[in-house]
């Protein structure tokens, strides 16, 4: 019994060892390839020290100037995320196989993966070209990129809802309008509620940079400290951030417990 055992272990053993080399050649391979060697991490240690030494002492004289702009990457974030929320509903009903054809899912489909296929810079440096530097091009950028992780989220929980009140209310001719309504709002109304808070948490952070392309919020004031190496203001900015975004993460747990 002891040498079946034995015998039943060593390919695991074996399996673990082959996991290991195939991870550190995988690993050393990609190192070689995007030119990211250890060494210059290495090398690069005592310049990260003389940073981190500098951002330990925060200028708090910087708060005050930062509050709006932290006031209005919150803003940025909540509207933008509102409005994606909004866009999402009928796209994620289309885009949902057990709800309509594959002539509509599809395309529907294919014009969410293109959305989320675009950076979300890349999508703001676009409204900023069209619209100027501000606010506005940030909410929209943030408005496209909320649709796509919403929509995608949505449309899958739709289609893992309960059939049964689907069959029902098709059974006795209610149209498709009215069977969406009654049958599938109700049993997916609390994930979605879930998904809108889990991207505003997310677009908090991703509004703190969008000012690297003109679309207002915090990013402006990244990159005026980065630009002038200023890393004692770079800190406080930091810290900012980091308590808005413990409070928001602890309102939204608290939120999606109450839904669950």
């Amino acid at each position: 019994m002891e040498q079946q055992m034995k015998l039943l272990s060593k390919p695991r053993k074996t399996k673990h060892l082959l996991t290991a080399v195939l991870l550190f050649i995988l690993f050393y391979a990609s190192s070689v390839n995007t030119k990211a060697y250890v060494e210059d991490l290495i090398s690069g240690l005592p310049n990260m020290q003389s940073i981190l030494v500098s951002m330990a002492s925060p200028d708090w004289s910087y708060v005050e100037p930062i509050i709006t702009p932290v006031l209005d990457t919150i803003r940025m974030a909540f509207i933008g995320t509102l409005l994606g929320a909004i866009l999402s509903i009928p796209v994620s009903f289309l885009a949902a196989n057990n709800l309509f054809s594959k002539w509509i899912t599809i395309p529907a489909r294919f014009i969410l993966n293109i959305i989320r296929a675009i950076p979300e810079l890349l999508i703001a440096a676009l409204f900023v070209a069209i619209f100027g530097m501000g606010m506005i091009p940030g909410i929209l950028a943030i408005a496209f990129f909320s649709m796509g992780i919403i929509t995608k989220l949505l449309y899958e929980s739709i289609e893992t809802i309960d059939p049964g009140p689907l069959e029902a209310m098709t059974a006795v001719g209610s149209k498709k309008l009215v069977w969406i309504r009654f049958a599938v709002v109700p049993q997916v109304l609390a994930s979605y509620t879930s998904y809108v808070l889990y991207t505003f948490e997310i677009n908090v952070r991703a509004a703190a940079i969008l000012g690297y392309v003109g679309a207002g919020g915090i990013g402006v004031n990244y990159e005026k400290v980065l630009g002038f190496l200023q890393y004692d203001k770079l800190s406080t900015i930091v810290l900012a951030m980091f308590v808005v975004v413990v409070i928001i993460d602890w309102i939204s747990t608290k939120l999606r417990e109450r839904l669950v």
